[in-house]
């Protein structure tokens, strides 16, 4: 190993700084299979010298301080180049050199005689087993000199490259457990301005929370249920023009309850989760192909077929945490975010999304609504004509499930959902309950709030149900009361407790605010209620009776068909319900929408309410 003259020089960024840089060069012919052990040794040796070599410098430095001396005329480098050693190609078994961290507000000459060429011998009892077992844990196992940072780092600044070198060190003094390679590291110093402090607390926080949920391991351990392959609209296809891998999903095709209802949340975020890994594998791939750094990855949204359905809240809700967790864990992994053929619903879904996508992210997104994506600064300004999908208009085949409707046989009860092994969610979103006749199930909902919203979502599973809303200024009788959140109340044990009482009167005691809602069996039904006066709201579902035929007293075949697929006067729906208080929600009118905001559009789109419409459509979100 042979360290070359330490080279002080002017800072790039400011002229009242000296940055200092020293090189090393390492020669390995053969050493017995074990020449990238002696690299790591060579490492260590040479991390120990550049320690060194910062502490003479902070001794004069406080020599001259000493001294009274404030300013030192700036040093010139002599014309005389010396000799580079450095590598010409990154597979080279070279050591990684990194330079020294910037030291400000003076400049320092330093003799030859200071910087002079010295070996470093290695100590053989470096090379026992216990010595080099405590050497290798805290050695470095990426490289950081020139060639390693220009062919998989990219451009970094002296003082970028400084704050990685720093923080992969404090990481190995401190951190147990894996650490990351410096792309990761690097991801998280980008996403924080390279503002050191800020960078490693969300990346410490990230590394816990990829240990505790062995996040490390979920490539190989997780397998994708067979719902999800056959559903799930999304899929690796090709790269983009810059290299980078390029994920294709259909989010207008896919059946976002079905999949929620069918999975649950834990499964789908792991899902996603395995994307994501499988997002930076391919970036490794891609860098080594390419010959130059691929750290991030192009995503291409189809909204084609998005429309209201996308808008259940209880999917909204859990997209919105995948995308906090994404955001927490995966800084500066997408590299562009292509939305193609937004329809006029979008605004509303891109309004409840963008609050929880970071701001830099947010400035990658590209939207396009219509067929805008095909005509100039479209697709093939990012993707090459050759494997544009077929599914818009393009010549590749695309291996992207099709997606479609997740089949009722699939879903799985709360009770099923909540025996999952790992969870990183706790909520379990739906209740279940059985409805006899003449026995309703009834839920009782205390409103303050004059100007609240009950909303709903529910599956008949079994038999016919009519469902009904009450308002009453009495409070029913209940044996005991269970919070709801912070606006309700829930019968005990959920299912025929008779919440209404027989005596009271239709019309005088209680009132019905919408009309009733007949439901057949296998139906879903979602929808929400704008409370117009406090009190309390009941929520009934009871069975439906079968009526006769108006013109005789014969049942009509239909009826005679349906009673005979209900064993018995029984019938279940599986419900969720939720209360937003005034504070909670805004009611956004869309007006027709037209493809004025395409291509290229500000980051963020704005919605407005008109004054008048005739053709528009109200929705509550929080």
């Amino acid at each position: 190993v042979r360290h070359h003259p330490v080279k002080p020089g002017v800072h790039p960024e400011n002229e009242d700084w000296t940055c200092f840089e020293q090189t090393a060069s390492l020669d390995i012919k053969s050493f017995f299979g074990f020449e990238s052990t002696v690299e790591k040794i060579a490492m260590k040796q040479y991390a120990s010298s550049i320690k060194k070599g910062k502490e003479i410098i902070e001794y004069y430095l406080k020599e001259l301080e000493e001294e009274g001396i404030t300013h030192v005329s700036r040093w010139t480098p002599s014309t005389i180049s010396l000799p580079s050693s450095r590598p010409t190609s990154p597979s080279t078994n070279t050591p990684d050199i990194p330079r020294l961290a910037v030291i400000p507000a003076v400049s320092v000459p330093l003799s030859t005689e200071d910087s002079a060429s010295q070996d470093v011998k290695l100590d053989n009892s470096l090379l026992q087993a216990d010595s080099l077992t405590e050497i290798l844990a805290g050695t470095p196992e990426d490289k950081l000199d020139a060639d390693y940072i220009k062919r998989y780092l990219g451009d970094l600044t002296p003082l970028q490259e400084s704050c990685l070198i720093r923080l992969r060190i404090w990481l190995q003094e401190t951190h147990k457990g894996k650490i990351p390679k410096d792309e990761h590291i690097l991801r998280f110093l980008r996403a924080r301005d390279f503002n050191m402090d800020r960078a490693r607390e969300i990346l410490c926080q990230s590394l816990t929370w990829r240990k505790q949920h062995q996040v490390d391991y979920l490539l190989e351990t997780w397998t994708s249920p067979q719902v999800l392959q056959d559903y799930y609209t999304g899929g690796w296809h090709h790269h983009d023009r810059d290299g980078r891998p390029l994920y294709i999903l259909r989010l207008g095709q896919m059946d976002t309850k079905g999949l929620v209802r069918a999975l649950g949340e834990e499964s789908l975020l792991r899902h996603v989760l395995s994307i994501n890994e499988e997002g930076l594998r391919r970036c490794e791939e891609n860098t080594k192909v390419f010959g130059r750094p691929i750290s991030c990855w192009t995503c291409l949204v189809d909204l084609e077929g998005l429309n209201m359905r996308h808008l259940w809240r209880p999917g909204v809700k859990a997209l919105l945490r995948i995308i906090e967790v994404v955001e927490a864990n995966y800084p500066e992994t997408l590299g562009r975010l292509l939305i193609l053929r937004a329809p006029r619903v979008f605004p509303v879904l891109w309004t409840l999304v963008s609050p929880f996508i970071d701001e830099n992210t947010r400035k990658k997104f590209l939207i396009y609504a219509g067929n805008d994506y095909q005509g100039p600064g479209g697709l093939v300004d990012y993707i090459d004509k050759e494997i544009i999908p077929d599914f818009l208009a393009g010549e590749c085949m695309c291996e992207v499930p099709e997606g479609g409707l997740v089949p009722k046989s699939m879903y799985r009860t709360p009770e099923e959902l909540e025996n999952e092994d790992v969870r990183l969610w706790t909520e379990t979103i739906y209740q279940s309950a059985s409805i006899f006749k003449g026995a309703p199930h009834e839920l009782l909902i205390e409103i303050i709030d004059a100007s609240s919203v009950i909303t709903w979502d529910f599956d008949v599973c079994k038999g016919d149900i009519v469902f009904n809303i009450y308002h009453s200024k009495r409070a029913p009788q209940l044996p005991r009361k269970d919070p709801l959140g912070a606006h309700g109340i829930t019968s005990p044990g959920g299912n025929n407790v008779q919440l209404i009482d027989k005596s009271w009167t239709l019309g005088q005691d209680y009132s019905m605010v919408e009309s009733p809602l007949t439901c057949k069996e296998g139906e879903s039904v979602q929808g929400s209620h704008i409370t117009r006066w406090p009190g309390f709201y009941i929520l009934q579902w009871r069975f439906h009776n079968m009526p006769a035929c108006s013109a005789t007293n014969l049942p009509r075949v239909d009826d005679v068909l349906a009673t005979l697929q209900v064993s018995s006067h029984k019938c279940k729906v599986m419900y969720y319900t939720e209360v937003l208080g005034s504070e909670d929600f805004r009611l956004v009118t869309v007006d027709s929408f037209n493809s004025a905001f395409s291509v290229q559009s500000a980051p963020v789109l704005s919605l407005t309410t008109p004054s008048s419409s005739s053709t528009s459509c109200s929705v509550f979100f929080p």
